[in-house]
């Protein structure tokens, strides 16, 4: 572990993984046009291959050697949004191999912000496809001490570019047919997007065991610690309170021990909730913890994309 961008950018070229900091969590990042290397995500991860992943560059400067279109949409997007935590779905070019899209004829693109990703992907002269840096199921890592938690020794290097300031994954705009479509909500507000393309832009809440982008399979952000998400009152009569953790908005939740609850934003702010969701939900011992429950957040920004979080994580 380091922030040697050099070293990480060496290894990434003779065809290791490596994690790498962005600013909405930590990715397992390989060389996204040796399927040998991009095969190492899969297995490290125990991800499942019908999984696409995303792939990362610097900027759009040579977007059209991987993609085929971008569709009327794009420019406005990008010049709003990118770099930052929006994905791109376009038709992809053949160089691009099929373990990346899961067979798919289309690829999901994001243009990473966080300065020591952007130094790095400056370095290389082919895309990164990366994931979260977790194994497959688990909550995503924000700090790169959460990569070697789970990890180990088992990657090249982790190269630590600080907590992650968004805290969930991009969102993923699908823009391979005619009109634009949400995959994934993430850190990137579904109205932030509206407002740019002056539009109304619906998204997917299904899910496939064939998906077109990741992170859109039901189950999925498991804290490995039975999670409920939903109505705290009700759901609070069915639990031993001195036995649960809590995972609120705002608000303190009254008979769960203080030290159990994780108050995401006292302040309201949803941004700042939803840059500690993920560290929430991995913080509680299963010691003293039987069940997390989770609250309802207000379903608008930021707080879909955390209500979308919890409901794929939660048991019930």
């Amino acid at each position: 572990m380091g922030s040697d961008i050099s070293l990480a950018a060496e290894l990434l070229s003779e065809g290791k993984a490596v994690a790498i900091p962005t600013e909405t969590v930590y990715g397992l990042a390989a060389n996204a046009l040796d399927a040998k290397a991009v095969a190492q995500i899969f297995e490290l991860k125990k991800r499942p291959a019908f999984d696409p992943l995303i792939i990362h560059l610097a900027s759009a400067d040579h977007l059209g050697d991987y993609v085929k279109d971008t569709g009327p949409y794009f420019d406005a997007l990008y010049q709003a949004f990118s770099p930052g935590p929006l994905t791109y779905v376009f038709p992809k070019q053949d160089i691009i191999p099929d373990i990346v899209t899961a067979g798919h004829p289309t690829v999901a693109v994001r243009f990473p912000a966080h300065p020591l990703c952007q130094s790095l992907l400056q370095k290389l002269d082919f895309p990164l496809a990366a994931p979260s840096a977790n194994l497959f199921g688990r909550v995503s890592p924000t700090q790169a001490n959460h990569v070697a938690g789970q990890f180990g020794d088992s990657l090249a290097y982790i190269l630590d570019g600080g907590s992650a300031q968004v805290g969930l994954e991009s969102t993923i705009i699908d823009l391979s047919q005619d009109e634009p479509i949400v995959l994934r909500l993430g850190g990137l507000s579904l109205e932030a997007i509206e407002e740019v393309l002056d539009r109304k832009v619906p998204y997917t809440r299904s899910s496939s065991s064939n998906p077109k982008a990741p992170g859109m399979l039901s189950a999925h952000y498991s804290p490995g610690i039975p999670l409920t998400h939903g109505n705290l009152d009700l759901n609070l009569n069915k639990v031993d309170r001195k036995r649960c953790g809590s995972i609120s908005f705002c608000k303190k939740i009254s008979g769960i021990p203080d030290q159990n609850q994780r108050i995401l934003s006292p302040t309201g702010d949803l941004k700042e909730a939803a840059s500690k969701l993920f560290a929430a939900m991995r913080s509680f011992d299963k010691n003293e913890v039987d069940v997390i429950l989770a609250e309802e957040f207000p379903n608008e920004g930021l707080g879909r994309a955390i209500n979308d979080r919890l409901r794929r994580a939660s048991v019930a």
